[in-house]
């Protein structure tokens, strides 16, 4: 993504590893008359200062995304030796609490006055706006998520058929997607020298930030815009441990989480068990292996 938005104002401002010139963050002087722009954020004690803008707590989107509107270019830069080193997590429960963060600045964003489809368009060109759109929105990547997770098997448990035969022409357009999906997420692991086994790590993870971050951090930005809880930023421990750094490297993760976060990935699991089982034992006595799958 940040290698296409490059052919358009520039890639969006994540995290570290980028540089800004100082006279974005005082002031830019735009094509339109002489008017300044300032950045400008109004902090406690009624002070005005300049810099990032934290009215979401993924401040480096939301002020990227001004800087953007402004008419502010940036430019994707990957030299084949680093210029920037930083840390990253390496567990379970930090890579949880961190996307469930970001889910929910994003998702502040979108519901906000600064929302990339109403307050891009008319500042940016629209495929910028879209990107960012994108990310903005991509928390609500949860409803498709829990929608697959369960009426596929409330349909088993029903003998509701779901699935074309796989006989049926049509079943291997869902086996090409499935498939194809899967490769080429593979084939971009391995590319950028990771192994099989952080592929499987990579697939584990995406299923449980896609059932759990996503909707924690939706029902946080949705609970924040009406007032019933306070804006909060959950840090999360980047100090490097040697031993969980080696093992990270060799493509191994510790997948220990805390309660809540593991208990949406648990509430579909056994879902899917129980739904497997009580369906297995119905076909065993039947005979009719079709309604196994949920095939029509």
């Amino acid at each position: 993504m940040w290698e296409g938005l490059d052919g358009l104002q520039g890639p969006v401002l994540s995290g570290t590893c980028f540089y800004i010139k100082r006279v974005a963050f005082h002031g830019s002087f735009m094509q339109n008359g002489n008017s300044i722009f300032l950045l400008k954020r109004n902090y406690r004690l009624s002070t005005t200062r300049v810099g990032f803008l934290y009215q979401s707590v993924v401040e480096d989107y939301l002020t990227g995304f001004t800087m953007h509107c402004q008419g502010w270019t940036s430019v994707y830069c990957n030299p084949s030796k680093p210029q920037f080193l930083g840390c990253g997590v390496t567990n379970m429960n930090d890579t949880l609490v961190q996307g469930t963060r970001w889910m929910s600045g994003f998702f502040d964003v979108a519901i906000s006055n600064y929302s990339p489809l109403i307050y891009g368009p008319l500042r940016m060109s629209i495929l910028e706006s879209i990107c960012y759109a994108h990310l903005a929105y991509f928390p609500l990547y949860f409803i498709p998520v829990w929608c697959f997770g369960i009426i596929p098997q409330l349909c088993l448990l029903n003998g509701i058929p779901l699935y074309p035969k796989v006989s049926d022409s049509f079943c291997m357009i869902f086996a090409f997607i499935f498939l194809s999906s899967l490769s080429k997420h593979l084939v971009e692991v391995l590319l950028t020298g990771g192994s099989f086994q952080t592929w499987m790590n990579e697939q584990r993870i995406w299923i449980v930030r896609s059932v759990t971050c996503s909707l924690y951090g939706s029902v946080d930005a949705i609970m924040k815009k009406i007032g019933m809880r306070d804006a909060s930023f959950l840090t999360t421990d980047k100090v490097m441990d040697d031993e969980k750094e080696k093992l990270y490297q060799m493509g191994k993760l510790d997948f220990r989480t805390s309660t809540p976060m593991i208990a949406p990935l648990v509430i579909l699991v056994i879902l899917n068990m129980a739904s497997f089982m009580l369906d297995l034992v119905r076909v065993i006595a039947t005979g009719d292996w079709d309604k196994m799958m949920t095939m029509r």
